[in-house]
């Protein structure tokens, strides 16, 4: 069967015209339909959920903070938290006390004795009392406190642990000498944040530490009615 097109050529774009009027109405129906949507989403959003939001946290502030007014001693309480955090930094910042016994073994020469050792670690001043045989032992271990020095992880550089270091009094007998030796010591020394290690001059004298005598470093001081001497 064989079929003619009896529509002139202006129908036909005509009609096609149509065709791509509708389409693009059609398309901007849809855009304007889900703009209108989001729109509206939004203003829900906004207008809607946020101030149920922010009237829900209002409400919480308000209730949270009544129940802080009502806390009995709210102030001690707070006044104890703040001290408790601050417990980390004053840990950092207090002298390692410890450290004065491993530090007098390792100066102190093995036939010297400590009767008292008083360290004061706000004014890094520390005092020694002890005996020794004879007061050339006790001379060696001033030197040795003097030229005694010690270096840290952070800084390699040597430093004096002592200085000032002064034998401020002292008196003999036939048996041994009593003295008393007074110094300052470098405040990093006894720092909780520096790990030291310490250095003693071998050709002043020989420590326990050298030769690994187990005879006690410390001892009871003895009755004594000589002279005290300064120096």
């Amino acid at each position: 069967m064989i079929q003619f097109n009896l529509l002139p050529d202006v129908k036909l774009e005509y009609a096609k015209a149509q065709r791509t009027k509708r389409t693009v109405i059609g398309a901007a129906a849809v855009a304007t339909a889900a703009s209108f949507g989001i729109f509206l989403l939004l203003f829900l959003t906004v207008h809607v959920v946020q101030r149920k939001s922010i009237s829900d946290l209002n409400g919480d502030i308000k209730q949270y903070s009544q129940e802080l007014k009502d806390t009995k001693d709210l102030n001690k309480i707070l006044t104890i938290q703040n001290q408790l955090a601050s417990v980390n930094g004053l840990h950092d910042k207090k002298a390692v006390a410890s450290r004065v016994f491993d530090l007098t073994q390792q100066v102190t020469p093995a036939d010297v004795t400590i009767n008292e050792l008083e360290a004061d670690y706000i004014q890094n001043t520390i005092s020694i009392t002890g005996q020794a045989p004879a007061l050339q032992r006790v001379n060696t271990f001033t030197d040795t406190l003097k030229f005694a020095t010690f270096t840290t992880k952070q800084n390699s550089k040597a430093e004096k642990v002592f200085s000032n270091v002064v034998l401020s009094q002292f008196s003999r007998t036939d048996q041994d000498t009593t003295y008393t030796i007074t110094a300052s010591f470098s405040p990093e020394l006894f720092s909780n944040a520096a790990d030291i290690s310490l250095t003693v001059p071998a050709n002043k004298v020989t420590t326990r530490s050298v030769v690994e005598q187990p005879s006690s470093l410390f001892k009871a001081p003895a009755e004594t009615t000589n002279t005290t001497t300064n120096r």
